[in-house]
Formats: structure tokens, sequence, C-alpha cells
């Protein structure tokens, strides 16, 4: 048996590197699946229109964009601030918002790891808030949005999914079904917070606590509240004849997909989903020049003012940490 073990290492060494393989082939054909659809959705796109119509931009449709995008940014901190209650920590509301701010810009432009678990346990880790407690602002942040994406989302495509082109092979009935499917999800959330008698879930080596029912509920109304702001600011941007109902659909259609495709900030995906959910409504080069201008507002503006504030926040240095609750 001896002899064997060292047998048996190199085997399943030479499975893993061959399932590895696998994986890193199935990604790169996904991503190419992924450009490919984005080109055959957008390769008509007049882009002089698109130039036209991002001039024609004025202050009485931005000032209320920009506003509802701090709205937003607003929102998405507090998850850290529920974050906060969840771990216990005690660093005050105006420093959790600040490092909630930044680790959802760069969150946005650079993805997951480097903005939100990375940035997160730099600037939390500074202000002296243990790596255990980073992680679980971070879990109680992710499962705070997507708490709130699968009610939402659970609810529009049960109710009116959008209409995909037949090339998709996803037909009215099937997201109707994924609909029902995440408000499940949802509401099973809901209910292990409310009557599970094991408060605890282990996920491989890490222990996930379950809050309360009210927790959860807040968490519910944060995120619900968050993604209805988002669609508004694509909604004001677009045209008179695009209704709410149709951006929020095409909205949470595309987060999921921008998501999968695992692509930064999922440039492409989103605009192609929403000229492709809003062909039948608005002219294609008026939806692609609202997602430009979106863009322009939510993700590279925020992110030169949040790239300063951790340019500050480092320059300032790790404060003492009988100071650090008062920063």
């Amino acid at each position: 048996m001896a002899h064997d073990k060292p047998g048996d290492l190199r085997r399943a060494l030479r499975r893993g590197t061959r399932w590895s393989h696998v994986r890193r082939v199935i990604g790169i054909a996904f991503v190419a699946l992924v450009a490919y659809l984005i080109y055959h959705a957008l390769r008509g796109i007049d882009w002089a229109q698109v130039w036209q119509a991002l001039k024609r931009y004025n202050a009485a449709t931005l000032l209320p964009v920009t506003g509802l995008a701090c709205v937003s940014f607003a929102l998405h901190a507090s998850f850290d601030i529920l974050g906060r209650r969840y771990t216990g920590h005690h660093l005050s509301t105006p420093r959790v918002m600040r490092i909630a701010f930044i680790a959802y810009i760069f969150n946005l432009n650079l993805g997951a790891m480097v903005g939100g678990l990375g940035v997160r346990l730099r600037l939390y880790s500074r202000a002296n808030v243990s790596g255990s407690q980073v992680a679980g602002i971070y879990t109680m942040a992710i499962i705070t949005n997507w708490t709130g994406y699968m009610l939402l989302a659970g609810c529009v495509l049960a109710a009116m999914p959008p209409a995909l082109p037949k090339e998709w092979g996803v037909t009215p009935w099937m997201l109707r079904a994924l609909g029902l499917l995440m408000l499940a999800c949802g509401l099973l959330y809901w209910l292990a917070c409310a009557k599970a008698r094991t408060r605890s879930i282990r996920f491989r080596k890490r222990v996930f606590k379950l809050p309360g029912f009210r927790f959860a509920l807040l968490q519910t109304a944060l995120s619900v509240t968050n993604w209805i702001v988002l669609a508004s600011i694509i909604n004001l941007l677009l045209p008179k004849e695009v209704t709410l109902w149709q951006s929020l659909a095409a909205l949470l259609v595309g987060a999921v997909a921008g998501a999968l495709a695992h692509i930064p900030a999922g440039i492409g995906v989103l605009e192609s989903v929403f000229v492709v959910v809003l062909r039948p409504v608005a002219p294609e080069h008026l939806v692609v020049a609202a997602l430009i201008a979106y863009r322009a507002l939510y993700y590279l503006l925020p992110m030169v003012i949040a790239s300063s504030m951790y340019a500050w926040m480092e320059l300032r240095g790790a404060p003492a940490a009988g100071q650090a609750d008062r920063a």
C-alpha cells in the first residue's frame, strides 16, 4: 500500500491538471461566444448617430441622473453598515460609508476580487478590523445585493418576461420558470432566517451564520430599492417611449449576463442586452448612447473620485487603534 501512494498522488495531480485545462478551454470558449453575441447585437449601430445623441444630453437630464447615482451609491454603501451590525466591529458610519463606496466603485470597474474584497481588506484592516470580520462584511454585501436581485428579478421574469431573440434559444416560459426559481431562492433565504434551528451553515472551510428575519427583510428592502434606482437612472437617459418596467427587465437580465460573462465591468454585455430587449420600442443608437452616458456617470467619473479618495486614505496612513473608531 505504501508503494501505491506516490502513484495515486501523481494520477490525482494529472487529473487535476487535465481538469484545469478543460475549465480554461471552456472559459475561453464562453468568452468567445459572448464576444460574438456582443458583435452580432451591436454590428449595425450607427456610431455617428450615437455621438449626436450623446451631444443632445443636457443639464435637465444629467442632474437628476447624477442625483439618483448618489442615492444608489449611498444605498450600496449601506450594505456595509449591515455588515458592521453583522460582524460587530465599531468603525464609525462615515468611515464605513467611505470604504464601502471606494470598494463598490473599484468592484464595478475592476472586478470583485480587486474591489469587492481586496480594497475592503486593505482599508478595513488598516482600521484594525480583523480579516474574519472583513470576510463577513463582504459576504453580507454579496448576499444583500443578490437576495434583493433574486426576489425582484423573480417577480419581473415571472410576471412579464422580456422578449429575447429566437437565436438565443430562451423562450418566455423558460424565463418565467427561471423567475419562479429565483423567487423560491429568495423566499427560502427569508424562511431560513426566520425558522432555521441551526443558525450556522458550513460551506467548505467557512461558516456563515444566518441573520434574523428582520435583518433579512432590511437586506431585501435596501437591495430592491437600489436595483430600482439603477433602472431609473438608465430610464432617464433613454427615450420617453421606454418604460421603467422595460428598463428594469433589461437591467436585471444584463446584470446576470455580465456576471456570468466575467468581462471587466460587463463592457458590451449590458449594452447588447439593452439593444436586444428594447429594439421594438427604441432606436438602437439612442439605447447605446444612453448606456455610454450611464457608464460615464456611474462608472468612470466615480472611479476618478474613488481613486482619489483611496489615495488620500493611503497617504493618511493607518490611524492609531484609539482613533479608528472616531475616524
